[in-house]
Formats: structure tokens, C-alpha cells, sequence
């Protein structure tokens, strides 16, 4: 009986290992291939943008693309954190904005009464910005001019500024940029005004080109952590007041000290802080602050430029512009001055960015 037992079971340990085994070492290796193609697809799925239909050809070890994607507009101006942040390979960046606001109005046989008035403001605002390496120049130009004319009065500026800029950065890490260079700002035409001379001639002007103008130089740092927000500080800033119409060069203008004077020289220490917010969709609010100080003379005096352009976007091409300034500047008139704006008009933006090398056809894998 116990042989009978003991056939049996070795029959039935042979029947047991005869069967074939499986693998386990191939089970771990697709378990481990599963689990990395899924972190695969969360490490590519962090950047939505994609390319798609893009024809190529290899030429020996060198792959060139025959039709490439066109790049998406920009919709904002280009800041050092976008251009070191950007992922494709490139040296400039240009940003554009065109905009036209009108303002009208008409009468007939209107009781309450009225004029007729019509109102243009034309705006444009470049960027030219260079990145090679660490090393960054940013050109910015803006450019402004408007007008309204209504019935029975003369026609009266409403908006004039030029405002052009260039400046040098350096990449110090953690998104602080050495800073240095140069703002320019004046206008075009005379200026007048209107509450002392509703009918002026242009021996009544108060201002006009280069009278005044305004240069700063200055050397510090920028700290620009995402393109919403950047503060410039420049603790060491010349700016230089130019008065070139004799007719406007009297003691007491524009800080002027002295009858016949053309030019005044401040030492001191300015600010610059850009903050835009959206507010919703297709709505923003940019606020731009300006601080300065002369070492030199009255330090407590502080020159104060802010603006705020609140833009409500209807589509592509219109738009409702809100704007206000607020200026104080004690030497050209010891008050707090103020000018607020509102139209709509047409607005139309622009951007792209050329490549590195043109010859060398290298394109990133995220574009849109």
C-alpha cells in the first residue's frame, strides 16, 4: 500500500513541474515597461503645445523640416523672463501694437444742445529684443499722438508723447537681471493751455519738442519673475532735463534754475514697476510706476509718473481703452497732475521671432 502511495505522488510531482512554468522575469520587464510608458506620457504631456503634419527630409545625418509651423502670435510685449524662459532657440524677439481710438459725437436740433466733436488717439508700441547667451538688449519705442475738433473751437491735442528706450541686461539667476541703459521722452508739437488761452496762437505754447525733454542713464538691477510683473531699481541714475526753445527757457520751468538755461542735471535714484493683471478674459489692467529722486537737491522730493491702461478686448481688431495718468513733478508745477481717457477703437497686435541660424533648420518640439 505505501509503494502504491508512494507511485502516486511522484506521478502526480512529475505531472506538476512537467507543466511549463511561466516567466517571471519577462512579467517584471512589462510591468516596469507599462509604468514607464506612463510617466512618459505625463513628462510629455507637461507642455500642451504639439507638433503636427510637419514634412521632413534627412539629408545623411541632418534632418531638415520642409514646411514649419508658424508661431504663435504674441499677445503682450516680450520681458527678460519670457525671452530666458522661451523653449526654442532664438535670438530675437519683436513684438508690435497698433492701436486707434475714435471718439465722436453729432447734433441736430438737440434741445439740451451740444457740439459736434470727433476725436482720434493713434498709439503704436514696439519691442526689438536681442538675447545671446546671458547677455540681453531690450529696444522698446513708443509713440503717441491724438486730437479733437469740435464746432466753434479750434482744434485741441489730447494725447502727444514719444517715449524710446534701450536697455543692456545681464542674467545674474533666480530672474534679477543686471540693468543699464537710457530713456528718452518727449513730444511732437506745441502744447497749450486751453483754460488760459481757449484761442491760442503759437507764442501762447507751454511746451513743445525737446522743450522739455527728458534722458536718464542709469545702472542697476531688474527683477522680473513672470511676464505679468518687473521692477527696475537703478540706484544710480543721471537725468537731464532739456529746455531748446528760448522762448520757454525762463527761471522756475521745468526746474530750470535760470533765465536762458537749456539744460539741467539731476543725480539721483530711480524706479520702474510694470504690473499687469488680468482681471478676465480678454480683460487686463497695466499699471506702469515711475519713482525718481535727485541726491543732489531736495531728496524728500519725489517725481511721480503712474498710468494705468485698462483694455477690454471685444475680438481680434476692437477694443475699449480706458487710460489715466497721474504726474507729479515739482518742478513743473508744484500740484498733482492728472488726464484720463476713454474710446474705442481698433488695436492690432503682433509678434514672432527669428531664428538663430536660418542655415542651421533646427526647430523645437513644443510649438504651436
Amino acid at each position: 500500500m505505501k509503494k502504491l502511495f508512494s507511485v502516486v505522488f511522484i506521478g502526480l510531482n512529475l505531472i506538476l513541474f512537467s507543466q511549463k512554468r511561466p516567466d517571471l522575469s519577462k512579467i517584471i520587464d512589462s510591468i516596469a515597461q507599462a509604468n514607464w510608458k506612463t510617466a512618459n506620457t505625463v513628462l510629455d504631456s507637461i507642455d500642451t503645445e504639439t507638433l503636427s503634419n510637419i514634412k521632413v527630409i534627412k539629408k545623411g545625418d541632418t534632418i531638415i523640416f520642409k514646411d514649419r509651423p508658424q508661431l504663435s502670435l504674441q499677445d503682450m510685449p516680450i520681458t527678460p523672463y519670457s525671452m530666458f524662459n522661451t523653449v526654442e532657440a532664438q535670438r530675437w524677439f519683436i513684438f508690435g501694437q497698433n492701436s486707434l481710438v475714435f471718439n465722436q459725437s453729432s447734433f441736430s436740433n438737440w434741445y439740451a444742445g451740444g457740439n459736434d466733436n470727433i476725436g482720434v488717439i493713434g498709439k503704436v508700441n514696439y519691442n526689438f529684443n536681442y538675447k545671446t547667451g546671458k547677455h540681453f538688449l531690450e529696444n522698446n519705442v513708443q509713440l503717441g499722438y491724438g486730437f479733437v475738433s469740435s464746432t466753434g473751437q479750434s482744434t485741441r491735442k489730447t494725447e502727444d508723447y514719444i517715449n524710446l528706450s534701450s536697455n543692456y541686461g545681464y542674467e545674474l539667476g533666480s530672474n534679477y537681471y543686471l540693468s543699464t541703459g537710457f530713456q528718452f521722452a518727449s513730444q511732437f508739437g506745441a502744447g497749450y493751455n486751453y483754460s488760459l488761452t481757449p484761442d491760442p496762437t503759437y507764442d501762447d505754447r507751454v511746451s513743445k519738442f525737446m522743450a522739455p525733454g527728458y534722458l536718464n542713464l542709469g545702472l542697476g538691477i531688474s527683477y522680473n519673475p513672470n511676464d505679468n510683473f518687473q521692477l527696475v531699481m537703478r540706484p544710480i541714475n543721471g537725468k537731464f532735463t532739456f529746455v531748446l526753445d528760448p522762448h520757454l527757457q525762463q527761471a522756475g520751468k521745468f526746474g530750470l534754475e535760470r533765465d536762458g538755461q537749456s539744460m539741467r542735471t539731476e543725480l539721483g535714484a530711480m524706479v520702474n514697476a510694470t504690473y499687469r493683471i488680468n482681471i478676465m478674459k480678454d480683460m487686463t489692467l497695466l499699471n506702469k510706476l515711475n519713482l525718481f529722486s535727485n541726491y543732489l537737491e531736495h531728496f524728500e522730493r519725489v517725481d511721480v509718473a503712474y498710468s494705468a491702461a485698462l483694455n477690454m478686448k471685444f475680438n481680434r481688431f476692437i477694443t475699449t481703452v480706458v487710460t489715466f495718468d497721474m504726474v507729479y513733478d515739482h518742478d513743473q508745477i508744484a500740484g498733482l497732475q492728472t488726464k484720463q481717457t476713454l474710446g474705442v477703437g481698433l488695436t492690432y497686435n503682433f509678434g514672432f521671432k527669428l531664428e538663430r541660424d536660418k542655415n542651421n533648420k533646427i526647430i523645437n518640439p513644443f510649438i504651436k
